[in-house]
């Protein structure tokens, strides 16, 4: 069947919140706002800065997840080069690590951090190491505190229900994430022609729940698991929610504001 045939696609504008409710809602110490950014591409300092802006703080310590990439060595420098002259404390956790060379938990360092940033990369293997170090448990009491997750490609898509992933042979397949957002999720939604076809197949279908895509240059921050704000690298990224509407699948474009560049 064509897309066309089952798709209705809408710009309908749903309630987002301004950057100065944002700050509003992070002053109150009382009860931590569970904060989790995502966008569909890699990582980008205006998104790095974004992110930092979160925390309410001046030079926050902003910790990069590079598992879904092996630790890459020319990852980890990619990153501390696109944080170099922001107003962030840039740090990396590795995850193939030992006991020789690394003495505090995965737990304590997460704790201690304001922003954690997830990298992209093989989502499947990243849940499976996840998992094994218990490095999902340290994750979840982060976000529990208030410290500040997200990421981009598998970094965004790991904190989801489910969603679309390319971690397997021969064709995209469905991964299942941490669920810290009930809701399914496409990441690349304009970057790779097979995403959006796919994850509107998986919704019609029943196999997802209704949830959130992103273009590359496009991210979503939820608080307490609400959506807050979308924002985008240009006019042109957008952010949607994917659902059903009287039996056909529903894009809606969510309202965004454009980010000045870094």
């Amino acid at each position: 069947m064509n897309r066309r045939d089952f798709i209705k696609t809408t710009s309908t504008a749903v309630p987002v919140i301004s950057l100065p409710l944002l700050n509003e809602i992070k002053m109150n110490p009382a009860v931590p706002v569970r904060k989790l950014f995502v966008y569909g591409g890699e990582f980008d300092r205006v998104f790095i800065k974004y992110a930092a802006s979160l925390t309410g703080k001046q030079h926050p310590k902003i910790c990069f997840l590079p598992t879904a990439a092996g630790d890459a060595p020319g990852y980890i420098v990619r990153w501390f080069e696109s944080c170099a002259g922001l107003p962030v404390a840039p740090y990396v956790q590795r995850s193939f690590i030992s006991s020789y060379n690394q003495k505090e938990s995965f737990e304590d360092i997460f704790l201690s951090m304001d922003v954690i940033l997830v990298g992209g990369g093989n989502t499947l293997n990243l849940m499976a190491i996840w998992k094994a170090q218990g490095m999902d448990m340290a994750l979840r009491k982060a976000y529990e505190s208030g410290v500040v997750l997200g990421g981009g490609s598998a970094g965004s898509l790991c904190w989801f229900e489910q969603g679309t992933t390319d971690s397997r042979p021969a064709k995209l397949s469905t991964v299942e994430g941490l669920g810290f957002i009930q809701a399914s999720h496409s990441p690349h939604y304009d970057g790779e022609a097979q995403r959006r076809p796919l994850y509107i197949s998986k919704i019609k279908s029943g196999e997802y729940k209704p949830g959130y895509a992103c273009d590359n240059g496009a991210g979503i921050y939820f608080g307490n698991e609400a959506v807050k704000q979308v924002v985008s690298l240009d006019q042109k990224s957008n952010a949607y929610f994917v659902g059903m509407s009287e039996g056909e699948v529903k894009e809606t474009v969510l309202q965004k504001i454009v980010l000045p560049s870094s």
